[in-house]
């Protein structure tokens, strides 16, 4: 059985084509920098060449038929056509309380699906896209949708709950959700096989940062607390999000420039975090790029970040009594030895000790980077959603 699976972000689709009976990755790359003016797709070919195709993809459609193209291609495809694809393994990333596993995607369900795209207003509307464009190219084709709310179903009810009349819960079942909830379950159970330890006894923070971003507390190898709330928009500082904010600035300045909550909608979700603060971009190799050209307020947006990373690892610590290991995931966590280092420097106090040159050096691969002297286990586990989704898919299917 042949398995494509699409991960579509808010501003990237990652895709990876699986043979389910031996595991094997036939092809797989990623579309990043959606919706920027220097959109590409790069493919990592079975060689470990990698081949660019830049082409502006001001939207998740373009990108996913460049993708679909690229498999059937002569020089650098894996299958001679498209009808050798036997199901389709969606990321979804909101289900309310209506999804606490995956399931075949349906009519029924994609209208739930769509009315949940309010909740999370970056990402279903692009997870529906990439269904529908399955849909169209491979009608008959079975889908499967895979929620990123589901890991994070083991919460007890004092961290999920907000401290809001409970009523509207009652109501409207207005509650923390969380996200990247297949990253999370992937990369603490992989951290366990890494290290060689057991999930049981062992306080675990997962810190999947990237364009989005959250921080997980694993307990046991179960989430029992998460940075993203009913939306993906709580938590941390993130590339156009803006992570926590005082609900009386959110009125506040809704008031002041005469805002509809669509509009506030639009301002929090695509126009802060990173974005906001640099007005320079949401990508943080352009943040980079920028602060060594002496831009002060990239350099800020950096500092931010970093600090709100480093808050909510220290939040868990205190959460679950103390912090046996920290993983690193998503394209940040797995790639930006600053920031980790940064992010590493502030949280001495736990007694984590690490390798500084190792930790510059290290990008995309599995890697200790704590020292034997540390009391907590730093790593980093590159988080693979894609095999988890496939794994679902062909239960499923």
């Amino acid at each position: 059985m042949k398995i494509l699976v699409l991960n579509c972000g808010s501003s990237s689709i990652k895709y990876k084509l699986f043979e389910m009976e031996t595991r094997t990755v036939m092809a797989q790359g990623g579309v990043e920098k959606i919706g920027l003016p220097d959109s590409f797709l790069q493919v990592k070919l079975p060689s470990g060449e990698k081949v660019r195709i830049e082409k502006p993809m001001p939207e998740h459609t373009i990108g996913i038929r460049l993708i679909l193209d690229t498999l059937t291609d002569e020089k650098i495809g894996c299958i001679k056509s498209l009808n050798e694809i036997n199901a389709v393994g969606h990321r979804v990333v909101h289900g309310g309380e209506k999804f606490n596993k995956s399931v075949l995607l349906t009519p029924e369900v994609l209208e739930m699906v769509d009315r949940c795209s309010e909740l999370a207003p970056l990402h279903n509307p692009a997870n529906l896209k990439g269904i529908a464009a399955i849909t169209e190219t491979l009608p008959g084709v079975p889908q499967v949708g895979v929620f990123d709310t589901a890991f994070h179903q083991t919460m007890p009810d004092e961290a999920y709950m907000y401290a809001i009349p409970y009523e509207l819960y009652e109501k409207y079942a207005i509650r923390r959700y969380g996200f990247h909830g297949t990253s999370h379950r992937y990369v603490s159970a992989r951290a366990c096989e890494f290290l060689g330890i057991k999930p049981e006894g062992t306080k675990m923070v997962t810190a999947h940062i990237g364009n989005g971003g959250s921080c997980t507390a694993v307990l046991d190898g179960k989430s029992i607390d998460t940075s993203m709330g009913l939306t993906p928009l709580e938590g941390l500082m993130m590339g156009t999000r803006a992570g926590d904010l005082d609900l009386g600035a959110a009125t506040f300045i809704m008031d002041k420039e005469g805002l509809t909550t669509e509009q506030f909608s639009n301002l929090v979700n695509k126009k802060s975090g990173l974005l906001g603060i640099s007005g320079v971009s949401s990508d943080c190799r352009d943040i980079e790029a920028a602060i060594n050209a002496g831009n002060k307020r990239a350099d800020l947006a950096r500092r931010m970040f970093i600090y709100r990373v480093k808050k909510y690892i220290g939040a868990y610590a205190a959460a679950m009594n103390g912090l046996d290991v920290l993983v690193f995931t998503g394209g940040i966590g797995e790639n930006d030895g600053y920031i980790r280092g940064e992010v590493l420097k502030g949280l001495s106090y736990l007694g984590i000790r690490f390798d500084e040159q190792l930790n510059r050096t290290t990008r995309g691969e599995e890697m200790l980077l704590s020292t034997p002297d540390s009391k907590v286990k730093v790593c980093i586990i590159p988080t693979d959603e894609e095999l988890m989704i496939a794994l679902d898919t062909e239960a499923l299917v």
